[in-house]
């Protein structure tokens, strides 16, 4: 089964449906940072140590704030993911980075087969 990837997510004050949707590509969220402090303006933030990936919502962040997240994230050798806060952006985005679903054969491996005929 694929390695579980901790994410920090930046932007919005409400995911909505896209916690589901990173589940299924094995995807924790850690953080949610909504980024509306003025502080996320002002100084370079500090991630979340054991943190892969960054994911940056830009309808609803400032220049400055994903600025601030990017020069953190490259500091930090974290690959970072930029879409808008919709499932179907979401979605062509973790595809773009090379992030797919969970495989279902996979999980049903783990589980001695059964898992994918409904037993």
């Amino acid at each position: 089964m694929a390695e579980l990837v901790n994410a920090v997510v930046v932007g919005a004050d409400r995911l909505g449906n896209i916690p589901d949707l990173l589940k299924g590509h094995n995807i924790a969220i850690r953080r949610h940072i909504s980024g509306r402090e003025p502080a996320h303006q002002k100084r370079t933030p500090q991630l979340p140590s054991g943190t892969d990936l960054l994911i940056l919502l830009t309808d609803f962040l400032g220049h400055n704030v994903m600025k601030a997240f990017r020069t953190a994230a490259q500091r930090s050798g974290i690959k970072v993911l930029v879409c808008k806060r919709s499932v179907c952006c979401m979605r062509q985005a973790l595809a773009l980075g090379g992030y797919c679903e969970a495989c279902p054969q996979a999980s049903s491996k783990a589980l001695g087969g059964e898992a994918w005929r409904g037993a």
